[in-house]
């Protein structure tokens, strides 16, 4: 965090560049006397983490511009020239507001580092720059999205050799080269048409992006048994996703498929949907209502980037949202079924799943045999293993990968969450349930019957600004001070501090946690209730996730309501 003086000599500065952005330059004239303004943007540098970059856009080090993009690039460049004798990058980028101009100038930076591009030439799925990095054989990859933050965001996500988002080590070593550069004095800049005329960026081909739907396309299990004239809704939400979803649904089969019209456009406003995001009702409204219109049995929605999908399934006369643990879990139902049943199933079969989602998958893994794997919240820690079982060549043994927030994966051609995958997937068990008369719902409530009630939720808390992160931090530490006794009246039996790598029993035993460090707080208390805290790695939120077990769902939806309003409590305190 800078100081007073050192946040005004650096605005300064920035006013006196002619910057690469003229927009950058009218922002820090009319901030000229807005002192918050001025700290908010120039207070710390916008922090490089394992997710790369995201921040808000606009000017300053605080933000998200050409020219941190161009230093980050930079960064990057020196440590791959490092580690690589002839590196070369892949990127991809989405619908966001500069995302293209972003792409564009990360790619002409790299071009004047002598490390050749290859750029997909329209905005494309973050999962097909995963299998980009593969396919192309490049030393690393970077996409230019936000996910499903609104639109004043956006980001720079940075992709190992191996498909998979940055290790904490490589990403650790990109962040030791960021910092020793001046933003405007050492950053090396190309002409991107001068690149392309060059020969040192190329776009990248249609045939790889048929090889990747061809991928998708091969994780069917039933494709030659259903009936695929069910009427299906989907929305991009004006992000990268119409082309690759509609594809892979068109070329296996799937015949009646209708695109919301306000929502089918790339438009980084999204001017239906302020916050993008398929996990919550606002942003599905519009799909909804055109649904309802179409008379459809599903509607299927993709964050900007596609990486995250969600869903709503016909209820009655209405439509039911489907939570992330809810898809997650009827998904690796349905596959573990099927595959045992068409004789596919692999020997020693894994899944993996991370800390926050639902431990109901552990009661459907014993049921069918299937190795389960917990690993930390982000879906790189998935990938990651699915990266283990391929050293040792045992990567066939993966079935399916699943975070609570909207991600799955269902087969290791890439190495991170797939929405192009999971709509494909999802249609096929639609399907396939609707054929033999039930609806998504009827098998959520039957696997609820047999094996207990389990209700996930998350409520998010939003500290923006520089107090907002002091404010996260101060409660982090407090909680780990004085860690809730009780959750609806339930004894707390453990306090996992992922930070501090180990597990403190009420009884006074203590654990060590397998896993890298990580600011997570995880509370279990008595009859399977468990609540976790962490603050997000790219928003300006701290995220609490509940875990509750009941014989029905009302049971546990009033518990769970009781144990979120004790933890808000708790947090108010703050």
């Amino acid at each position: 965090m800078y100081t007073p003086e050192q946040i005004k000599k650096e605005y300064m500065r920035w006013s006196g560049q002619e910057l690469r952005d003229s927009e950058l330059t009218h922002e820090l004239k009319d901030i000229e006397k807005d002192g918050d303004g001025i700290f908010d943007r120039f207070y710390r540098d916008l922090e490089f983490g394992t997710g790369g970059l995201r921040g808000v856009i606009g000017a300053g080090t605080n933000r998200i511009n050409v020219h941190t993009v161009a230093k980050a690039t930079q960064g990057l460049s020196n440590y791959l020239l490092a580690d690589f004798d002839t590196p070369c990058v892949a990127i991809a980028y989405d619908s966001r507001i500069k995302s293209d101009l972003f792409a564009k100038t990360a790619a002409a930076v790299f071009a004047a580092n002598g490390i050749k591009v290859h750029i997909f030439s329209e905005l494309m799925p973050t999962p097909a720059l995963s299998f980009a990095v593969r396919y192309l054989r490049a030393s690393a990859g970077v996409v230019v999205t936000a996910s499903h933050n609104p639109s004043k965001y956006n980001g720079y996500k940075v992709y190992g050799a191996d498909g998979c988002q940055m290790t904490l080590e490589a990403a650790a070593k990109v962040l030791g080269e960021i910092e020793k550069l001046d933003v405007f004095k050492d950053v090396k800049y190309g002409d991107f048409e001068e690149g392309i005329k060059g020969g040192q960026i190329e776009y990248i081909s249609e045939e790889l992006i048929s090889a990747y739907i061809a991928a998708v396309s091969s994780q069917g299990i039933r494709m030659d048994e259903i009936q695929k004239d069910v009427s299906i809704v989907y929305t991009p939400l004006n992000g990268s996703g119409l082309k690759c979803v509609t594809r892979a649904l068109k070329e296996n089969g799937f015949t009646n498929i209708s695109v919301v019209p306000e929502q089918e456009k790339p438009d980084g406003h999204f001017p239906t949907c302020p916050y993008p995001n398929p996990e919550i009702r606002e942003a599905l409204e519009t799909g909804l209502k055109f649904a309802k219109l179409k008379n459809s049995d599903i509607l299927i929605a993709t964050d900007p980037d596609c990486d995250r999908m969600g869903i709503a399934v016909k209820d009655g006369e209405d439509y039911r949202l489907m939570t992330g643990n809810q898809v997650g879990t009827l998904l690796f139902n349905y596959i573990a079924e099927s595959r045992i049943e068409k004789g596919t199933m692999p020997h020693r079969p894994v899944a993996i799943k991370t800390i926050v989602t639902t431990e109901m998958v552990s009661k459907i893994a014993e049921k069918y045999g299937v190795e389960l794997i917990n690993v930390l919240t982000g879906f790189k820690f998935i990938g990651e293993q699915i990266g283990y079982l391929e050293e040792k060549g045992e990567d066939s043994r993966y079935i399916f990968g699943f975070e609570e927030s909207y991600g799955y994966l269902t087969g290791s051609y890439v190495r991170d969450k797939d929405g192009v995958d999971a709509a494909l997937m999802v249609c096929e068990m639609f399907a396939y349930y609707k054929g033999k008369g039930l609806s998504l719902i009827d098998v959520l409530n039957s696997l609820y019957e047999e094996h207990g009630c389990f209700i996930n939720s998350l409520k998010s808390f939003t500290f923006e600004g520089a107090a907002g992160f002091e404010t996260i931090q101060r409660i982090m530490t407090g909680m780990r001070e004085a860690p809730a006794r009780s959750a609806a009246g339930k004894r707390l039996l453990s306090t996992s501090d992922y930070l501090a790598s180990e597990t403190k029993y009420e009884d006074g035993r203590v654990e060590r946690i397998l896993l890298p460090k990580s600011d997570v707080l995880k509370y279990d208390f008595e009859d399977d209730i468990m609540v976790v805290v962490r603050p997000s790695g790219t928003e300006p939120k701290l995220k609490i996730y509940f875990s509750v077990k009941a014989e029905n769902e009302e049971k546990a939806s009033e518990l769970t309501e009781i144990i979120k309003k004790e933890f808000s409590e708790i947090i108010a305190k703050y």
